[in-house]
């Protein structure tokens, strides 16, 4: 399977917010998006999941045009893992995974065996099956990030893009949906997700995508495209590239702390 985005602009009114975007990704990939804010990676994304439509360029799945799927035929291609989510009922962890079934079942039907023994698949698979009956509401935030992947997987789409998932997490859930991550695309998924945290692209990234001023600053492997340079223009931070490990891991330590 492959994503490709080719020569993407899309625009509210004559405020453009995407400039001729290109790129592609196959499965097997975790695919960090870095770029500061109003850079277009949240723009970017809507394009890709078709809530967005009136753009101009392609975007081709196994070749074929987005544009060209009716909704429901893409949701059991692509699915959504938003930053947060607060539904308006409690559901229990079961039936928020539930729901992602339904691009493949009836909506208004009883859930069948079937659809439970997806949820059973995805909360084994999460390793989050003790979450099943607890209320979605009463998790914490790393808990909740890892439902919303469950409830993807239960989509059962190749293709997961993620809107900054460790964004409101403390450091051990930053890790624990990380590594839930990286897990998931060796085993052939297509990961997508945005992130302001450079080390995260270091460590668990295959490639790097750099949105700038709306455009394509830079696509590649995470040490092939990840500088001081890089950073500097991103973010307008000085940093410096340190490794560990006998450079098998890098990471950026900001100058001021450098002695």
């Amino acid at each position: 399977m492959i994503l490709e985005v080719k020569n993407l602009n899309y625009g509210y009114g004559h405020h453009k917010v995407l400039n001729d975007i290109s790129f592609e990704v196959e499965e097997n990939t975790l695919l960090c998006i870095l770029g500061p804010n109003g850079a277009g990676k949240s723009t970017m994304f809507k394009c890709i999941l078709h809530l967005l439509k009136g753009y101009d360029g392609e975007i081709l799945l196994d070749g074929k045009d987005l544009k060209g799927y009716k909704i429901q035929e893409l949701a059991k291609k692509i699915a959504y893992v938003p930053q947060s989510h607060n539904p308006v009922f409690n559901y229990s962890v079961a039936e928020m995974i539930l729901m992602g079934t339904t691009s493949q079942f009836s909506i208004m039907s009883k859930p069948s065996k079937r659809q439970l023994e997806i949820v059973d698949r995805c909360l084994e698979k999460i390793d989050i099956a003790y979450l099943k009956d607890r209320d979605f509401m009463n998790l914490s935030g790393g808990e909740r990030q890892l439902v919303l992947i469950a409830r993807a997987l239960a989509q059962q789409a190749k293709i997961i893009v993620m809107d900054e998932p460790t964004s409101d997490l403390d450091y051990g859930n930053q890790i624990k949906v990380l590594n839930t991550v990286k897990k998931l695309s060796k085993e052939g998924y297509i990961i997508i997700q945005s992130t302001h945290n450079p080390d995260q692209a270091f460590l668990y990234a295959d490639k790097v995508l750099a949105l700038y001023n709306k455009e394509v600053l830079a696509f590649g492997s995470p040490r092939e495209i990840i500088s001081s340079g890089l950073i500097k223009q991103l973010y307008k931070v000085d940093v410096e590239l340190n490794s560990l490990y006998d450079d098998k891991i890098r990471v950026c330590v900001p100058k001021c702390l450098i002695i």
